[in-house]
């Protein structure tokens, strides 16, 4: 069974920067594949970024592309994603996810575990 605890939301401006963490337990970790997702209020679940295990193979939303950068520490067992340039609709709460099924890693029903989610507010 793995676990995954998000961190590092918060408040912060318009123009502005977090960075959100994931840390995992309980299985190992190093092997998955891992993605970031985001929920705003009245919105569905959408795919933010995901990496492959080895880090190579990247992929962002488009909403989030040269915006927001997505690196791994395998010996933390953690996942980071690093926003900058932050947008007042880029506000929602944010997951953190392991071990997609198939192909389409864009589709939240395909991966496997998740965390609660941190919140992340950018006021304008």
């Amino acid at each position: 069974q793995v676990q995954l605890v998000e961190s590092g939301g918060g408040l912060v401006q318009a123009g502005g920067s977090l960075r959100l963490s994931c840390a995992a337990s309980g299985r190992t970790f190093s092997n998955y594949p891992l993605g970031w997702f985001r929920q705003a209020p009245g919105k569905e679940r959408e795919f933010v970024a995901s990496s492959t295990w080895r880090g190579g193979n990247i992929y962002y939303a488009d909403s989030v592309k040269g915006r927001f950068t997505i690196s791994r520490d395998n010996a933390k067992n953690t996942v980071y994603l690093q926003m900058n340039s932050l947008k007042p609709e880029d506000t929602a709460i944010y997951y953190c996810a392991a071990d997609p099924e198939g192909s389409n890693w864009r589709d939240p029903s395909q991966w496997g575990y998740w965390g609660q989610g941190t919140q992340v507010t950018v006021s304008s």
